[in-house]
This record gives C-alpha cells, sequence and structure tokens, in this order.
C-alpha cells in the first residue's frame, strides 16, 4: 500500500456509479468524485503545495472536505484536521503547533484569518469551491509508510492538545482494524457521524449520509430532521457517538417508533451504560448493537456486542464496566497508577503491572496504537513507555481484565482512593442513570470530601441510598458539562472548574 487514497481509487473503479456521499441534497458518485479529487488535486500542485507540506483543514463535514483531504494525499501532502468545535484560541494553538504551509475553509472561517494572527501567517488560502482543471493527473504520489499522512488534535482535557501524527501505516493499519469491525460493504448506506468512518467507508465503495446538524452545537440537534435523512435515503448502518444514539433514541421512544430497517449500530468515543442498550434495542429493533472501546491514540482497543453488556449488568458495581474482548492485534497490560513519566528496560513491563483482577492504568501496544506526537517530546514522554521492541500508549484510562475482558472504572485521575480500593466514576455515573433515575452524575473529591455531582432539573431524590453509593455531600447541576468531541461523556476538567468557581 503506497498511499490511503490508492483504497479510494480502488474502489471507485470498482464501483464508480454507487453513491460515495449524500450531503442534504446534493450527492456524488465515486466516479465523479474521483475527478474532482484530481482536479484539486492539480490545483493544490498549481498553489506549490508539494509532498511533505502541512494543509491545515477546517472545513465542516461535507463532500468538500473530503474531496480535499483526499486531493491533499493524492499529492502527498499533509493532512491538519480541526474539529468544527474548536474555538479561535484552540484554532491558533493548533496552528503554532503545526506551522501549516496551506489554510483550507470555507468563507465564513476565512473572514475569521483577519482576526488571527497566526491564520494570516499561513502564506496559502484555499476555498472549498471546486476549480476545474483539465490537465490531467492520474499516478499517484509514492509514499513512504513512515511519512506522515494526517494529524488530529486531542481534546487537549488536561492542557494543551496534543497532535496525533498519523503515518500512512498507522492509517493502514487503522483502516485495517476498523473495515474489519465495523465491515462496511460496497452498497450500506451508512450515516457515519464520526470522520474517519466516511473514510473507511469511501475505502470500499459504501454510501455515507452526512447528518444534517451541527457539531457546534450538539444539543439543538433538530433529532426529527435527522430522522427524516434515514428514512428518506433507506440508511442502513449508523456509526456515531452514544449521544446521537440517545437523542435518537428519546425523540421516538416516547411516540413507539422505531428504525426497523438499521440492521447496524456502532458506537463508541464515551461510555454506553446498560440502560442505554435497553433504549437502542426498543428503537433500533432489528440492528445489531456494537460497541468499541478506544482513544485518538489506539482505535479499536475492544469491542463488545449490546446483548453482552446487558450480561454483564450485575458485575458493574463490584468490578467496573465491561468493554469486551480485546481487538486481535492489540497488546494490552494493566499497570500500576502514577502520575510520573515512567522509564522500564523490562520489555515485557513486569516490574511495574499489576496482578490479575486488580484495578491499574491501561497501557496498549499494536501497528495501529499511535507512537509519536508532533513537535511534543514532553506529551511523548508522559504518554509513552518505551521498551526495547515496542511504544506502549499510556490511555489515561483505569481498569481490570479478568476473564479475558476488560472492565472500565474511569479516567486514572478521576478514581477515589478508599482504603485498600478505588471508588469509580463510572460505578457511580452506572448507579446515578440506572438506580436513581438521572441522565448524568459522577463522583468528586472535593477537599476529602467524597461529593456526588447529579445533573439535575429541580428533581430530586427523596433519598440517596448510601448502601449503594459511599458518599459525605451532594451537589445538583442543571448541566454537567459533556466532552465537546462526541458530547457523551463527562467533561471533568471543566467540571472541576465549574465548581471551584461556584463552591
Amino acid at each position: 500500500m503506497r498511499n490511503i487514497v490508492d483504497l479510494f481509487l480502488t474502489a471507485s473503479q470498482a464501483h464508480p456509479n454507487n453513491i460515495a456521499i449524500i450531503e442534504k441534497n446534493h450527492e456524488i458518485d465515486y466516479n465523479t468524485l474521483e475527478k474532482q479529487v484530481k482536479q484539486t488535486a492539480m490545483m493544490l500542485l498549481s498553489k506549490g503545495i508539494n509532498k511533505g507540506d502541512r494543509v491545515l483543514i477546517f472545513v465542516p463535514m461535507s463532500i468538500n472536505l473530503y474531496r480535499i483531504v483526499l486531493a491533499v494525499f493524492y499529492i502527498g501532502a499533509v493532512t491538519v484536521f480541526l474539529d468544527e468545535w474548536v474555538n479561535k484560541s484552540r484554532m491558533e494553538i493548533c496552528c503554532r503547533i503545526a506551522k501549516c504551509k496551506a489554510f483550507a475553509a470555507g468563507n465564513k472561517i476565512r473572514v475569521l484569518s483577519f482576526l488571527s494572527r497566526e491564520l494570516r501567517g499561513i502564506p496559502i488560502k484555499i476555498g472549498t469551491k471546486l476549480e476545474p482543471d483539465e490537465r490531467s493527473l492520474e499516478q499517484v504520489e509514492v509514499m513512504d509508510l513512515d511519512d506522515t499522512a494526517l494529524i488530529t488534535f486531542t481534546t487537549g482535557s488536561t492542557g494543551t492538545p496534543k497532535a496525533a501524527n498519523r503515518t500512512h501505516r498507522f492509517l493502514n493499519e487503522q483502516f485495517k482494524a476498523l473495515l474489519k469491525e465495523i465491515n462496511p460493504k460496497p452498497f450500506d448506506i451508512d450515516m457515519p457521524v464520526l470522520p474517519i468512518v466516511l473514510l473507511c467507508n469511501l475505502a470500499v465503495g459504501a454510501t455515507s449520509v452526512i447528518a444534517d446538524f451541527n457539531p457546534r452545537k450538539p444539543a439543538k440537534m433538530k433529532t426529527s430532521k435527522v430522522i427524516d435523512q434515514i428514512v428518506k435515503n433507506k440508511v442502513n448502518r449508523i456509526t456515531a457517538s452514544p449521544f446521537f444514539f440517545d437523542h435518537i433514541s428519546s425523540f421516538l421512544f416516547p411516540k413507539k417508533g422505531t428504525l426497523r430497517k438499521i440492521e447496524k449500530i456502532f458506537t463508541g468515543g464515551a461510555p454506553v451504560f446498560p440502560e442505554q442498550v435497553k433504549n437502542y434495542q426498543k428503537v433500533f429493533s432489528n440492528s445489531e448493537i456494537n460497541i468499541a472501546y478506544g482513544s485518538t491514540e489506539a482505535e479499536p482497543i475492544s469491542l463488545i456486542e449490546g446483548e453482552d453488556l446487558l450480561k454483564y449488568e450485575k458485575e458493574i458495581a463490584n468490578k467496573g464496566l465491561c468493554v469486551g474482548k480485546l481487538y486481535s492485534e492489540i497488546e494490552l497490560k494493566i499497570i500500576k497508577i502514577v502520575d510520573d513519566v515512567i522509564e522500564t528496560k523490562d520489555d515485557e513491563l513486569s516490574e511495574i503491572e499489576v496482578g490479575n483482577k486488580e484495578v491499574g492504568e491501561i497501557v496498549v501496544a499494536g501497528e495501529h496504537v499511535l507512537t509519536s506526537y508532533f513537535n511534543n517530546e514532553k506529551a511523548l514522554k508522559r504518554n509513552k513507555i518505551f521498551t526495547q521492541n515496542k511504544v506502549w500508549h499510556r490511555t489515561g484510562d483505569s481498569g481490570r481484565i479478568e476473564n479475558k475482558k476488560l472492565y472500565l472504572l474511569g479516567r486514572c485521575n478521576q478514581l477515589i482512593k478508599n482504603q485498600n480500593s478505588y471508588l469509580s466514576p463510572f460505578v457511580y455515573e452506572y448507579i446515578i442513570r440506572n438506580h436513581l433515575g438521572f441522565s448524568c452524575g459522577t463522583v468528586l473529591d472535593i477537599d476529602n470530601v467524597i461529593t456526588l455531582i447529579i445533573e439535575s432539573n429541580g428533581k430530586s431524590p427523596k433519598r440517596i441510598p448510601g448502601e449503594i453509593l459511599k458518599y459525605d455531600s451532594v451537589i445538583y447541576l442543571k448541566k454537567i458539562p459533556r466532552d465537546p468531541r462526541h458530547y457523551s461523556k463527562i467533561d471533568y476538567p471543566k467540571l472541576s472548574t465549574m465548581l471551584k468557581k461556584k463552591y
């Protein structure tokens, strides 16, 4: 494999008339998209963008986004991808890290460049309008597998965002892993809310329907409009964060509505609890439910089907949230929880491994596990463990292995030490949702006071059973902040900051 765009070209040759992407009332087939990708590639070359140059792309999920991304891959340049939800401050930080030669964006965002010194400093500006070019460009640039293909950024919830350096080798392996688990087919019609999944669809000839909502304001998603899209376009698969499925389920269930033609749903990016699975089963009544656990630097790590998750519901309070068996091509170990940089000469990590069933930090290694960050030596030392033959990624998540299954307890820095064990945020979140009937809640150690944080609009239980939850105090909030990328899991740093200001 020379370049990830080879997969798209192969799919295009095999299925030229298949619809590649549907965006609102617009659609484009593979043959047309291929021609436009080559035209865009010629335009990039004519503007002085060459192999290895970094191109900042700040374009909403659209036909234009994937046309430009594939064109950048085509000429061997590097795509630097920014999420739609980023603000001006974060955008400028990412610009300083990546040091891009070119900037591709829509008119609205290009106006922002006049207000940003960092964006103004990028020499080449590119719009999203297709610039037809009749010149021929047939040969994909031959790439070294270890050349950088794509740079994305972590959410930066614990500080400055890290630039994830994805090589062509890494992308190939990640695609291999995702294609194996998601398993899209040439004539599937998928609604992929996760951008990387749409690329996977383009690699096999499947059709992707872009959901009509603004990721910058996920809570304002017009659910009925998205459901109409699903029905109108005969979507048979959906790949999205739990928030997306929660929204659709809560909209349809009171109306006794179902989406029976959906054959498979695939979700990840945040914990999924049994109560959510039960809701999905009611609405997506004929669908196989698949839940992936992973991170920006390693996805997938493990997978579990919805039916299997329900089998382990009674174990959550004692063991944590079961996320299934490990992906076959990944290695995983549980190590002692420490805040410091870890250096070891032991290739097996035996010095710092914990025993079977014990709680510790999850570390992973494999071909689709990120081994480097762009221009960030500090993050590399903090988040990786270098042994003789491997680079292990520290996920920052706590968990345990039992009976060849992985159980999650929450972020390591959010565990609360309780005598000889830990209080798990995930266990509290599960009990607050399933037993107390609230949509969201967790536990924090606030100045050595074990504090329940519960999202409530005036509703409060008459009694919180102490035999189920250990706590000293309760705080009710109108809204608990969610992560900006998936809007599905609690944003703990933001929550902590909010509580410090308020209490």
